[in-house]
């Protein structure tokens, strides 16, 4: 199971995965490789929009069709910090591009671009990331503590929070309701 490679794919929380933040969560990996993993919850929006962020950190909001976009809680991990999952990838200052088309970056130039041109447009901006260490995912899904699916960018970028993860299920062909809370193994 070392081998395996999950960025760019969603991780779904199993109703056996005890943990209160990812509970329900849809999980964008963003990096996966031996150094451990760095990812993205997608699907849970916090009580601040774009607008009141960038007042928060001194940056003008002039694009106003952006200005009501939710921010979101990213993950237990810095959340003093903000990350912008967006397409396209872009030129900033500090990206990862973690496919041709989607990028997350940890700089204030792409939300200073936000703010002022409204670009990149499609955009999840989130307090905090989700991390692995070496071998911790992988040891979590050998537990049946996450399943996995491809990612799809229309999923992330084009529907809202609460349709994200029954999306992502949707592609597994079962519904939350069909997943079991007893773990087993064969």
């Amino acid at each position: 199971m070392n081998s395996v490679n999950l960025t760019d794919n969603f991780l779904i929380a199993m109703p056996t995965l005890e943990d209160p933040y990812f509970a329900n969560a849809l999980v964008y990996i963003c990096e996966h490789n031996e150094n451990g993993a760095l990812g993205i919850i997608v699907n849970r929006p916090i009580d601040m929009n774009l607008a009141g962020l960038m007042e928060k950190i001194d940056i003008s909001m002039e694009a106003a069709a952006l200005a009501d976009l939710p921010v979101y809680f990213g993950g237990p991990v810095q959340l003093d910090r903000g990350f912008v999952l967006h397409r396209p990838v872009g030129h900033w200052q500090s990206t990862l591009a973690v496919n041709g088309e989607v990028g997350l970056t940890s700089s204030r130039d792409v939300l200073a671009s936000v703010g002022k041109e409204g670009l990149p447009s499609e955009i999840i901006v989130t307090l905090g990331y989700a991390g692995w260490d070496a071998g911790q995912l992988e040891d979590e899904l050998a537990q049946n503590s996450w399943l996995t699916v491809p990612a799809k960018a229309t999923i992330l970028f084009e529907l809202p929070p609460e349709e994200r993860l029954p999306a992502a299920m949707q592609k597994l062909g079962v519904s939350f309701t069909q997943l079991s809370d007893v773990a087993g193994h064969a």
